[in-house]
């Protein structure tokens, strides 16, 4: 999975003219799903975004969290993501996964989200087509990604969750 977080004083997203979300200070999500990816990236994303410090405290340094600034969440998927511009002048979007896929990998991270303990999230259409309105508070982006060739583990909470054999926790069936 790959996300591009941008920090905002608020945000909101359109489909055909109608606002169906929109957030005040927090973080502008735009989520990537590629093939081979599952609920461990999700899992790991959806803590490292709730919990990454890129607010400032009253020194004006990054200390302070989405989850300590009670912030909110607009997560808008976005295919785009993984699109490989490196051939030719037209890229190719091989490696993002498919919408039957994508669907309720998205779905399952904005759960993981809230489960974080974000305040509100909120969220775009699928396959829609959106305007997407960022008001960019810094502006601070930062890109993460969870490339398990680079990594070789993801941990999330107190346990190291494998990322070769992982299975789907029990607890979540």
């Amino acid at each position: 999975m790959r996300a591009v977080i941008q920090r905002v004083s608020r945000g909101s997203v359109a489909v055909e003219g109608e606002i169906i979300g929109q957030i005040g200070r927090g973080l502008v999500v735009f989520v990537g799903i590629k093939e081979g990816d599952s609920e461990t990236e999700a899992q790991w994303l959806a803590q490292k975004i709730a919990n990454l410090r890129i607010f400032e405290d009253q020194e004006g340094k990054f200390n302070r969290s989405l989850l300590d600034i009670g912030g909110e969440a607009l997560v808008v998927s976005q295919f785009t993501l993984y699109g490989d511009a490196r051939r030719g002048r037209r890229p190719s979007f091989s490696e993002a996964a498919s919408p039957e896929v994508a669907a309720p990998l998205i779905e399952r991270f904005v759960e993981l989200l809230c489960a974080q303990g974000v305040k509100k999230v909120a969220t775009g259409r699928f396959q829609a087509r959106m305007l997407v309105e960022i008001h960019n508070d810094g502006p601070v982006t930062i890109i993460l990604d969870t490339d398990i060739s680079r990594r070789g583990h993801l941990k999330t909470d107190e346990r190291e969750i494998p990322t070769q054999g992982a299975r789907k926790p029990t607890c979540c069936s």
